[in-house]
């Protein structure tokens, strides 16, 4: 008698197309629902062909990025036909009062907000049984305890908290993601210390505001191999520099908001424990404008806050964004923007003209100016964000500068990409890399050299590698 075999011994696993849109915090929203799935035994894509359902984790923060959210949901529902949409997308209300996602495309299998693994999941096992249930230390590719990446594994962002107190004007987040929830500090740590171990070289710490981490728990104490720790932006910081520093590796800082306690993380930058870089969201610097955006921290002494930054460890770098056209903004309000700029020396800048968001409430304030004016003061402030940056960049002709390998075709023999303590992925600039000065220097992605800078080339420097 043959043998028969069983359906499970002769069938594929079901396959989830999966694409992320948006932001760092909306990527790592997508690791969680991928490690899910992969831990559950379904095999994922980034392909809606062959896909039994596909997966659209959206972004709904601008118009431009709404209309890439819904053009996206049309394309997988034409490609494929079965689609689950999640992300802050989800969360928006139509014209008609409903949802708007299901308002447009109402053949969508289910609609979910942001940070909505379980709800994700149990759509998929819905329209999609799920084939078994394996451990999710099993699973090929992840970092064990945290999870499959979508980042290239030399670098992984780790979310620490999710929604913001805050209610800037100009921003519709918290109706989207809610409050801020820390997550628990042993968690954070747990991920961070499988990340590193799984051969991470730089951490990303993100969330919506970084600086008010334990907030919410009035910094109640957790626990971290079997010690004590706070839950607070200053203890997690010392408490993963701890963790990079044995490993070898970096930890770099985002959504930083300039509170007062920020100073305190400035001599752990000075120390090397974590990188001298800061993501500051100013936005602006004229008093009445962030009165206007109801921006937290005492916006108007950030240029002290910065000058005394730089006193305790000269080292550092500042990155930042900025809105110009902002209702009623007047052309002295915008010149003080501008000198600030230049005073600041902001490292690197990045400038959205205002864009009226549906829900924000600056859309009700008096004074909304003409979109050409908007957009011609986006410009002027970039050729002076360009010239600052271009400067602040020469001054490092000479210097020599650990870089991490992100790119190096043939081992790096014609030269390669990196980037330097100054440059986080993706949104700063790189460091070209030349051919090595000696014939047996190999580049390796994923791990740090040394190279001496030779010049600098727009946003980006030049460097041999020694």
């Amino acid at each position: 008698m043959s043998e028969v075999l069983s359906p499970a011994a002769t069938t594929q696993p079901p396959k989830v197309g999966f694409v992320s849109l948006g932001c760092p915090k909306a990527l790592t929203d997508s690791e969680l629902i991928l490690t899910q799935l992969s831990a559950e035994g379904y095999q994922t894509s980034k392909t809606f062909q062959g896909a039994d359902l596909v997966i659209v984790n959206t972004c709904g923060f601008i118009d431009d990025a709404v209309k890439e959210s819904l053009d996206t949901i049309g394309e997988a529902l034409a490609e494929n036909g079965k689609v689950i949409v999640t992300g802050c997308l989800g969360a928006k209300t139509g014209e008609g009062g409903g949802n708007m996602v299901k308002e447009i495309h109402p053949s969508v299998l289910a609609v979910t907000g942001p940070h909505a693994t379980q709800e994700v999941m149990d759509a998929v096992h819905a329209h999609l049984p799920k084939p078994h249930d394996p451990f999710v230390d099993l699973i090929p590719g992840a970092f064990g305890a945290a999870g499959l990446k979508l980042t290239p594994r030399h670098y992984a962002y780790l979310k620490i908290s999710e929604g913001c107190n805050h209610r800037c004007t100009f921003c519709i987040i918290p109706s989207m993601r809610g409050d801020l929830v820390s997550r628990p500090v042993g968690d954070v740590l747990k991920e961070a210390q499988a990340l590193f171990e799984g051969g991470v070289k730089e951490l990303l710490v993100i969330s919506q505001d970084t600086s008010a981490y334990g907030v919410d728990v009035k910094y109640r104490t957790g626990f971290w191999d079997g010690k004590p720790v706070k839950t607070r932006m200053l203890d997690l910081v010392q408490a993963l520099g701890a963790l990079a520093e044995a490993h070898g590796a970096w930890v770099r800082l985002h959504y930083v908001y300039p509170y007062p306690h920020v100073d305190e993380i400035l001599p752990l930058m000075a120390q090397g424990l974590v990188l001298p870089y800061l993501d500051v969201p100013l936005q602006h610097s004229h008093p009445e404008v962030l009165r206007r955006m109801k921006r937290p921290a005492s916006g108007e002494r950030n240029l002290e806050r910065i000058q005394r930054w730089r006193e305790i460890c000269p080292e550092l770098v500042i990155r930042s964004t900025f809105i110009a056209g902002f209702p009623g903004e007047t052309e002295e309000e915008f010149a003080h923007l501008l000198d600030f700029m230049r005073e600041a020396q902001i490292d690197r800048a990045g400038c959205f003209a205002y864009s009226p968001v549906k829900g924000a409430a600056a859309n009700e304030l008096p004074g909304m100016l003409p979109e050409a004016l908007r957009e011609e003061r986006r410009a002027r402030f970039m050729a002076v964000a360009e010239e600052v940056s271009t400067a602040r960049l020469q001054r490092r002709i000479g210097a020599a500068m650990q870089v991490l390998v992100d790119s190096a075709p043939a081992l790096g023999r014609k030269g390669g990409v990196g980037r330097s303590y100054a440059d986080a992925p993706e949104i700063d600039g790189v460091v070209q890399l030349l051919p090595p000065e000696k014939i047996s220097k190999t580049l390796k992605v994923g791990e740090f050299t040394r190279a001496r800078i030779v010049g600098t080339q727009g946003h980006d420097l030049v460097a041999v590698p020694v």
